[in-house]
Order: C-alpha cells, then structure tokens, then sequence
C-alpha cells in the first residue's frame, strides 16, 4: 500500500475544490445570465414577432375615381439550402427538383436552367445574382444571405396558388404593398410619388408628401406561439395589436376635367412648340381646383429615386419635371394684370366704362421721358375699349390717374403677394415690391403687368372675384377623408359666399364681366369665341425678363385668363403658355384658343346650358367704342366657330 503524501493528497484536494468552484459558477450562471439567455432562446423558439404593417390611403377625385392606390402583392422566396437538403437527403426524390423548377420557371417567366444555377451558387457561397430575377423594385431591401433569396416580387394571388400546388420544400411568401397611379400621368404633380423601402412607402412629393401622415396610418404587430415546424397555433388577446390603416384622400379636382385640361395643354404647347404651359380650372363660387396641369408631365409609377451619386444635371431635370408650378413658379403676367387694377378703378370712380382716353397714337412718351407703346395705333379710348383692345397706353395714363397706392392697394386686394392657402407644400407668394420701393417708373410697369410677379394660380384665384360678384375665394384642393360610412369628413369647412373678402363691389364686377365678354367678340381674343357660351377674359402677352440685359425682344409668356357662362359663371380657366417657338406668340392666338376649348369641353361634361346670343353694349357705350359693329355680337355657327380657331 502505498505511503501517505501530503503532496498528492494537497493536488487532489486542489481538483475537487476547483471542481467545486466551477459546478457554484455554473449553477450562478444558470440562475441569473445563462438564465436569461436560455428563457430569451426558448421565447424566440416559442413565439414569434410579426409586424402588420398599415395599408396607405387611398387618393380620389371628388367622383371617387382613383388617382393612388397600394394594392397588397406577394413576394416569393426560397431557402435554398433547405431546398436542396431535401432533394439530397431523399425525402423528395432528387428527379423531382428539375421538374419541380421548371413548372416554377413557366410560372415566372423565366428559365429553369436560370433558376437552378442561382439557387445552386447560392447553396455554395456564390454570388447568386438573384437581381437579375427581378423586374420592378422590391419594398425591402433584399437580404443576400442563401438561406433567404428572393425569386420574384409582386405575384398576384393566381400566381401564388399555382406555385403552391407544385409544393417545392423550401418555397416560402410574404406580404409586399404597391403603389399603383391607375390613371397614369393624370395629375402627377399634384399627386406626387413615394419611396418604396424597408420602412414601408413614404411621400416623395405633391400631395403623396404634404399628407404623407394621414395616408401612412400606424402599423400593428402580433406575438404568436408556434409550434416545432413553426405553425402558428395561438396569439394572445394582449399580444395583438390591429393596425390603423391610413385614411383615404378626396380632391376637388374633378378627373375628367383634368384630363380636358391636360390633353388641351399638351396640344396647344406641342402645337406652338412651347417649353412648358399650365392650366387651372376652378369653381369661382367654391374656390375648388377642379383641374391643375403641367406640362411637360411625368408618370408616377416609373419614377425612380435620385440618389447622392447622381449627376447633377440629371437631379436638376428630375427636379424641374416634377415642379408644380402653377404654386412654385410665379412670372410677369403682363396684360392679364390689367382687369385686376381697372375694376377697382371703376369701383373707387377714377374712371368709368365709357370715359375717353387721350390716346396720342402709337406711343406715348411720359413726363419723366419713358416711351410706352401699342402693338397698334387707335387714337382715343374708352375704358371699356382699353381692355378689350389691350391698349398699354390707356393702361398707362389709368395708372398715373390712380397713383402708386391705389395701384398697390388694388393689386393686393386681390390676393397678388400672398400665398392662396392651397394645400400643397412648396407655393411661392409671388412678389409685389412695397410700395416704398416703387418709383415713377412703376405706375406704367405696374399699369402693364410688370415689375411684379404672381403665379398661374394666384391669377385664377383672382378672377374668381370678376365670376361670383366680387368675393375672393379660398382655394380648396382637398374636400376631406372618406369615412367607412362612405360619407367625406371636410378637413376644413367650406365657408360661405359671405364669408368670404368683398375685394370689387357686385356691381363693379358685373361690368368688367361684360366688358371682358366684348376682349372675345371684337378684341385681342377672337379666336377663343365659343358657339355655345359666352366667354369672359383677358389676353396677355409678356416679354421674358433677362435680368440686367432687360426683356428679351422674341421670348414671351401667352396666357388667358376667362370664365363662363358670362350670365351665370361656373367656371374660370387660367391657361399659361411659356415660350411659344412659332412666330405666332400673341395671348390671343396661342392661350386663348387653348383655353377656350378647356372651357367648351368642361362646361359640356358638366351639362350647363347653352348661353343665349350676346347683346351689344348700350347705345352711350357703343358710341365710344373703337370701329363698333353690332354684327359682331351674332354668334358663328359651329362650324365656322371651330375653323376660326384652328386658324
């Protein structure tokens, strides 16, 4: 028997202490980290966290024809390694894999060999170049890991239960959200574009930004249990939380009116070769956009997003496509200005419609030295006959009897220096300069149309007042949300005729109404003449400024602003055309006509009654108007009507 030693009897003593230590730390372990870990791991075996994510709100017109919608698809994937363990390990007889892909391949659209090759790289470790198998852009980013690759997105429910049939081990689908613009173009740059991403689908623009929270909604989320192949068998009334979807959007824009407007504008700017045009169609008695186009336009669906690393030139086309600038782009209006100053000078009695003007002629030279011109010669004129004649000469002297602060109190009045209120982010309030900062130079600028700027907008909005008796209207674009009843809640009430500024007296509007009648019978907009009603507006053509250089002598801006019916309005059309390319560049011969057949086109969609014949002014009037000729006022038959304007 071997002796005692105190040495091995110490190292044995050592083990068993050490043995002891480690079996303590283990049991500490488990009772308070190891612990947390092993409740931690067996909840995620357990159960299960889900988001739910919001469907965004839907966007009408005021008829409820859908302008953006998001359509709930589903995404394909696969994990390719459990796919192929189960052909190799038997389970699934390994012939069955190639007949497997292919009915999945014609389902797709794609090639099987295409298929195969990629889920087998990726089984391997290679770059599996699973892009190529996509045709639009997923909502999230595509993970590249194997035991995750995606095969196809946007797969309608036909689709998907053809796929299912083919029972593939290792197939597996997912909810994706899409936002479709069923009407394509119609409306773009009030619509607006969102970004589709992990986070879900966030406004880019228009009116896809501006009420982005309304439409988002919140998601929810559940916590199911599962079962050992992952089958959910119970959620718990605490662990599920429905999500609040987002509210669906109602316009004012009516979408077939928009579409009158927005084939109309495309025309007309095609036609004259013009850089770009606007148009807006509103209700003069509501202040509601029924119609706001662009052109150029774009279609929502196949835009893009810009990232940092693109050009710049290309971020500054994209940029300007998508501007809305009937509210981001204001201009020198030029002789549309001039009702906006010569109503209210009727209505404070500085003249009246049949007071004569001293016209010297083609030009006229101010105190101060400045040469003010006609594009013709008449001589004398009557208020009335400086608009419908469009004289800057008579303007001129008009605006030297009111005085810079009348001139300014005039135009603001109107709403010109002020944003409108329009629901849409991103609107300029234009520019009138204080009135400290006008000098002798201004009146006959002001007068003119110059040396101020106001959007096509702002201008609809302003004549809205010659078309309901006086009042400035509030512009409305959105009527509300669209309950679960069916019913509209109004995001803001709509206010009364009486709410609204008196900025012209009834009667003071009511004459300029007949006056800018006679700018389509005998003055500078004869080609707009409708053969069914009659039409009241104001022509204008203004030259482009060029800074320091002055204004350029070949580049203008041709608009036209009207309203009709003349006894009983329904609705004011503001048609901008910038940078006519033809040598016809006149208001009256390339906005005009355009506008006209909006109106004709509008009116006849929404079932107003035909106009009676024009009267001609009273005899007093008449007496003093330029070569007056009462025939004139017989309205054309339809087909000389059409023909004089397509001249």
């Amino acid at each position: 028997m071997p002796a005692f030693s105190p040495i091995r009897a110490a190292f044995m003593l050592m083990l068993v202490a050490a043995g002891l230590v480690g079996m303590s730390g283990r049991v500490a372990y488990l009772q308070t980290v190891g612990r947390e870990r092993n409740l931690a791991a067996a909840e995620r075996q357990q159960f299960q966290e889900e988001a739910l994510p919001a469907r965004r709100g839907t966007i009408f017109d005021r008829n409820c024809i859908v302008f953006a919608a998001t359509v709930q698809k589903q995404r394909l994937y696969v994990d390719s390694k459990f796919l192929t363990d189960m052909f190799a390990s038997g389970t699934r007889h390994p012939m069955d894999k190639a007949e497997a892909l292919d009915r999945l391949a014609a389902i797709l659209g794609r090639e099987a060999a295409e298929i195969k090759t990629i889920i087998d790289d990726a089984v391997v470790g290679k770059d599996n170049g699973w892009a190529a198998l996509l045709e639009g852009p997923t909502t999230q980013p595509r993970p590249k890991h194997d035991r995750y690759l995606i095969l196809a997105d946007d797969l309608d429910e036909m689709a998907v239960d053809e796929i299912k049939k083919l029972n593939v081990p290792g197939l597996g689908f997912e909810p994706t959200s899409r936002r479709l613009y069923p009407t394509g173009s119609l409306a773009s740059h009030l619509i607006g574009t969102v970004k589709t991403d992990g986070r879900g689908q966030r406004g880019l623009e228009g009116l896809e930004l501006q009420f982005n929270e309304l439409l988002t909604g919140v998601d929810g989320h559940k916590r199911s249990e599962k079962t050992a192949s992952r089958k959910s068998i119970a959620v718990a009334e605490e662990d599920y939380q429905q999500p609040k979807h987002g509210k669906h959007l109602v316009l004012t824009i009516d979408a077939n009116i928009q579409m009158i407007a927005e084939q109309e504008l495309s025309a007309c700017c095609q036609k004259f070769r013009a850089v770009r045009g606007e148009v807006i169609v509103m209700d003069p008695h509501t202040g509601e956009v029924l119609a706001m186009a662009n052109y150029p336009t774009f279609n929502p669906s196949n835009v893009g997003d810009l990232s940092d690393d693109d050009d710049a030139e290309l971020k500054k086309k994209y940029m300007d496509l998508h501007r809305n600038r009937c509210i981001t782009d204001p201009f020198e209006a030029g002789s549309v200005i001039k009702p906006f100053i010569a109503g209210p000078a009727i209505m404070w009695h500085v003249t009246k419609p049949d007071s004569m003007w001293e016209i010297p002629g083609i030009t006229y030279v101010t105190p101060y030295g400045r040469h003010i011109t006609d594009v013709h010669g008449y001589g004398p004129l009557s208020t009335w006959d400086v608009l419908v004649k469009s004289s800057n000469i008579g303007m001129s002297l008009m605006g030297e009897k009111m005085g810079n602060g009348q001139l300014y109190k005039a135009l603001t009045s109107f709403g010109f220096g002020q944003t409108t209120g329009i629901e849409l982010g991103g609107e300029n309030r234009g520019r009138i300069n204080p009135l400290k900062q006008w000098t002798h130079f201004s009146t006959e600028s002001v007068a003119q149309g110059y040396e101020m700027m106001v959007t096509p907008l702002q201008l609809a909005r302003g004549f809205c007042a010659y078309a309901n008796g006086g009042r400035l209207p509030p512009v409305r674009l959105i009527r509300g949300t669209l309950e679960s009843d069916g019913g509209i809640a109004e995001q803001k009430p709509a206010p009364s005729m009486a709410q609204m500024p008196q900025v012209i007296d009834p009667a003071s509007a009511a004459q300029m109404r007949r006056i800018l009648c006679d700018v389509v019978v005998r003055g500078t907009a004869t080609k707009a003449r409708s053969s069914y009603w009659n039409i009241f507006g104001k022509t204008g053509t203004a030259h482009i400024s060029q800074g320091k250089a002055g204004y350029s002598a070949n580049r203008y801006n041709s608009s036209f602003i009207c309203g009709a019916p003349y006894e009983d309005p329904r609705l004011v059309v503001t048609m901008l055309i910038h940078e006519p390319q033809t040598e016809a560049h006149y208001g009256g011969a390339v906005a005009a006509p355009a506008a006209q057949r909006v109106m004709d086109r509008a009116l006849s969609y929404m079932q107003v009654p035909q106009s009676p014949e024009l009267l001609p002014p009273p005899a007093e009037i008449a007496e003093k108007l330029f070569s007056f000729d009462a025939k004139a006022y017989k309205r054309l038959p339809v087909h000389q009507a059409t023909a004089a304007a397509r001249e």
